[in-house]
C-alpha cells in the first residue's frame, strides 16, 4: 500500500517546523535595523533608540536605529514593507503610518494590514485638552456648552492637517456635537505659541509639551483623551467621563515587521519587548516624554490596528483633511 500524500508530507513538515524552532531560538544572531519614520531627536526617535537599547543589551546584538522620515511616515513604511520578512527589519509604526495616513493620501505606497505583521504594542501618548485662561470655562461640560452656544466663533490649534492634533479636535466636534474652526500649524511650537498668546483658544496637546504651561498658569487643563486617567496628570478627568463618552484619541507607537515574518520569530521578539518594558528604567525613559508603557501580544496590536483604522477614516472624510 502506497503511504497516504498526509504521511509522505509529514516529516517534511516537521522539518520545517524545527528549522523554524531552531532560527526563533538563535534569534539574533545578527544586527536588528529599526526603522523610524521621523526625524532624529523626536518622540518617536527617543521611543525607538530607548528601546533599541534595551533589546540590544538584552541580546548582546546590535539593534540599528535608522531615520527615514518623509510623508508622514510614508518613506519608511514603505522600505520596511518591501524588506525580507526575515525579523531583521522592523518599523516603529504609530496611528499615522498605519491607521490614518490610509485615509489621508490618496496613492499610499503600502497597505497597513496586509504589508505588515504586528509584533507589540509599545508605548501610548495622551492628548491633553487645554484652553487659553481667557476662556471661561474649566470643564469639559462647560466648554461644550460654550461651543453650542457660539458656534464657529472658537478656533483650535493643531500642528498640522491631518495631524493628530487636528483629527482629535474633528473627533471631539463630531462626537460632542459642537463647531469650532481649525487653524492648522508647522508643527507644535507655532501652535502652543499661539495658544498661550490667546490667538487661538483651544488644543489637543501632547501631555509632555503643555504640562508645564499648565503648572505655570499658562494654559488650563480639561481633560485628558486616553480612555483611563494618566498617571502623568491623575487629577485630570477623561474626556470620556467628563462628558464625552467613548472619546479616545492618543498617540500610539508600536513594532511591526514585514508580512510573511515567521510566527516564531514574532513571538519571540514579541517576548523580549514584553520583558524590556517591565525594566524601571525604560519606564521612566518614556515617562519623561510623557509616553505610558503598553506591550501586550501581536494578536491584540492587530486588533488595536484594526480598530483605529476605520474610527479615523470617518473622521478624515468628515474634516476633508488630506495630504500629499
Amino acid at each position: 500500500m502506497r503511504p497516504s500524500r498526509n504521511r509522505a508530507l509529514t516529516p517534511i513538515f516537521l522539518a520545517a517546523c524545527l528549522c523554524a524552532s531552531l532560527s526563533a531560538a538563535a534569534f539574533p544572531d545578527k544586527p536588528v535595523r529599526f526603522v523610524v519614520g521621523f526625524t532624529p531627536g523626536g518622540p518617536s526617535d527617543i521611543l525607538a533608540r530607548s528601546l533599541g537599547q534595551k533589546l540590544a543589551d538584552a541580546w548582546r546584538t546590535q539593534v540599528v536605529v535608522e531615520n527615514r522620515p518623509g510623508a508622514g511616515g510614508n518613506i519608511a513604511a514603505e522600505a520596511v514593507a518591501k524588506s525580507a520578512p526575515d525579523g531583521y527589519t522592523w518599523l516603529l509604526g504609530n496611528n499615522s503610518i498605519l491607521a490614518t495616513n490610509q485615509s489621508l493620501y490618496r496613492n499610499l505606497p503600502y497597505d497597513p494590514v496586509k504589508d505588515f505583521a504586528p509584533v507589540a504594542l509599545v508605548a501610548i501618548q495622551p492628548n491633553i485638552l487645554v484652553v487659553h485662561p481667557s476662556l471661561s470655562v474649566s470643564s469639559v461640560p462647560e466648554l461644550i456648552t460654550y461651543l453650542k452656544k457660539n458656534p464657529g466663533k472658537t478656533n483650535f490649534a493643531s500642528t498640522g492637517a491631518g495631524a493628530a492634533a487636528h483629527l482629535s479636535g474633528e473627533l471631539f466636534k463630531a462626537m460632542a456635537g459642537v463647531d469650532m474652526v481649525h487653524v492648522p500649524y508647522k508643527g507644535a511650537q507655532p501652535a502652543l505659541t499661539d495658544l498661550i498668546a490667546g490667538q487661538v483658544q483651544v488644543m489637543f496637546a501632547t501631555s509632555a509639551s503643555v504640562i508645564p504651561y499648565i503648572k505655570a498658569g499658562r494654559l488650563r487643563a480639561l481633560a485628558v483623551t486616553t480612555a483611563r486617567r494618566s498617571p502623568a496628570v491623575p487629577e485630570l478627568p477623561t474626556v470620556s467621563e467628563a462628558g464625552v463618552p467613548g472619546f479616545e484619541s492618543v498617540t500610539w507607537h508600536g513594532v511591526v515587521v514585514p508580512a510573511g515574518t515567521p510566527a516564531e520569530l514574532i513571538f519571540a521578539v514579541n517576548k523580549k519587548i514584553n520583558s524590556v518594558l517591565e525594566e524601571k528604567e525604560l519606564k521612566e525613559r518614556l515617562e519623561n516624554l510623557g509616553a505610558e508603557v503598553a506591550g501586550g501580544t501581536p494578536q491584540e496590536f492587530a486588533s488595536y490596528i484594526a480598530r483605529e483604522i476605520p474610527k479615523w477614516e470617518k473622521i478624515v472624510k468628515a474634516s476633508g483633511a488630506r495630504a500629499e
